[in-house]
């Protein structure tokens, strides 16, 4: 989208180790007087991760330094977090108002909302503060899966995971299985054929990291029934154990 709009994208490297936060020094390090546009996503699709009001009020500082520079803040997903995290708007930092463009909204229409949608909508804006009552059962049920993946996949070796602070995706480090040869199937080479891989083996589909720009890790969905991820992830651990990792782990 940038290329089109005619802009050169300049993409900022996070780590697992980092819970997937951008560093503040990395962004110094790569600005300049020719940057517009700061694009960020907190609670992040696809790693769930939210950034602390310390580290944004780091990067406003940043920002402040460049008066051409605007934020685009992706908060889609501000009212779906689990504690002790909490959201912190980035427009609602100091001096920030007028140079952030905040994205949010209901779901994800793109175009073309019909009426019916725009009246759930409006529904959901009369459920009071963060979605009320409703929102928050949704976010226990939430709360409760993302536990469960995090504690199941933990259990297998070799696996790096960043417990997501909000969202309802789990963003994992499958890349010690990089290189395995499997009967019947073949070389797993990145996160492509890995995400192949298990949806062949396991009937499981998942999102490849490369579609995200980090080719270690694979994303997982949880909204879906608890008992539905249940079954997926022993699907998942049935077909790992079909890898022998090519390194000492």
């Amino acid at each position: 989208m940038a290329r089109l709009a005619g802009a050169t994208p300049v993409i900022l490297p996070t780590s697992i180790s980092d819970n997937f936060l951008l560093k503040p020094e990395s962004l110094a390090s790569v600005i300049t007087e020719k940057s517009r546009l700061l694009i960020l996503c907190s609670p992040s699709n696809p790693t769930g991760s939210v950034y602390p009001r310390e580290l944004l009020e780091e990067i406003a500082a940043i920002v402040k330094k460049y008066p051409r520079l605007l934020v685009l803040s992706d908060e889609i997903y501000e009212h779906i977090i689990y504690h002790p995290a909490k959201h912190t708007s980035f427009a609602a930092l100091p001096g920030m108002w007028d140079r952030t463009l905040t994205v949010n909204g209901f779901s994800k229409y793109t175009s073309g909302a019909s009426s019916i949608s725009q009246k759930a909508g409006l529904a959901a804006l009369n459920l009071g503060y963060a979605g009320g009552e409703a929102v928050s059962t949704m976010v226990k049920a939430f709360q409760e899966r993302r536990d469960y993946l995090v504690r199941s996949f933990r259990e297998l070796p070799g696996v790096k995971i960043s417990e997501p602070q909000g969202a309802f995706y789990l963003f994992i480090d499958f890349s010690s299985y990089y290189g395995s040869e499997v009967e019947g199937f073949g070389t797993i080479k990145d996160s492509e054929t890995l995400c192949m891989f298990l949806l062949e083996k396991a009937q499981v589909a998942l999102v490849p990291g490369d579609a995200f720009g980090d080719d270690k890790g694979v994303r997982i969905s949880y909204a879906a029934a608890l008992s539905t991820l249940q079954d997926a992830t022993e699907k998942i651990k049935e077909a790992i154990a079909l890898v022998k990792p090519p390194v000492a782990i």
